[in-house]
């Protein structure tokens, strides 16, 4: 597809340090989707990118990791965000909540809220269990909206995921995919239009 002159810059994650995690398919499948819908989408991965476990005292003494500086300049470069949530043990994992609380730690006088305000975000969320990680998915947007993202009503959660993904890494569930795209669509239409 073309790129469109507004076309917003979407980053792309999950919440999974896994090599084979069923979330980081979903994460790079909507990637592919946001694109395909005219965004400018960057996956990353955490794995990439590891910091210690938040520590105050760590921060007093030594600042922000630098990776926690790389992935807030990356964070700023971008308009929104699509995050793809594992869920264990019925809540968001420690490296999304640990990723986020560096990242919305103030730095050189600067809050790190500023890095979040205005950016419109979508969740989705893949699990081998029958709820497709849904209750990772209520926490996730609680934790957003409480450092100010605006959070789309429109969520996936894959259940089952050890047969929902082909060979090719796409959904097998047509109705899945299709969920997936509609809402890759809604993200990217609705970020063009607020940078408009």
């Amino acid at each position: 597809m073309t790129e469109r002159p507004d076309a917003p810059r979407i980053l792309v994650f999950a919440g999974s340090a896994r090599s084979g995690s069923f979330n980081k398919r979903l994460a790079r499948l909507a990637a592919e989707s946001i694109e395909a819908a005219g965004g400018r989408p960057t996956f990353i991965d955490l794995r990439d990118h590891p910091m210690p476990l938040y520590d105050g005292d760590f921060e007093a003494t030594q600042g922000l990791p630098e990776n926690a500086l790389v992935l807030r300049r990356g964070l700023a470069e971008h308009d929104g965000l699509l995050i793809a949530s594992p869920e264990y043990n019925g809540f968001i994992t420690p490296l999304l909540k640990n990723t986020i609380d560096w990242l919305s730690r103030p730095h050189e006088g600067v809050s790190g809220l500023k890095a979040f305000e205005g950016k419109l975000a979508a969740v989705v969320s893949a699990s081998p269990g029958g709820l497709g990680g849904m209750r990772s998915l209520a926490l996730a947007r609680q934790l957003l909206t409480n450092i100010g993202v605006t959070v789309l009503p429109d969520q996936l959660a894959v259940a089952r995921a050890v047969d929902a993904f082909d060979d090719a890494g796409g959904l097998r569930d047509a109705a899945q995919a299709e969920k997936l795209d509609a809402i890759c669509r809604r993200l990217v239409d609705t970020l063009a239009r607020l940078k408009a």
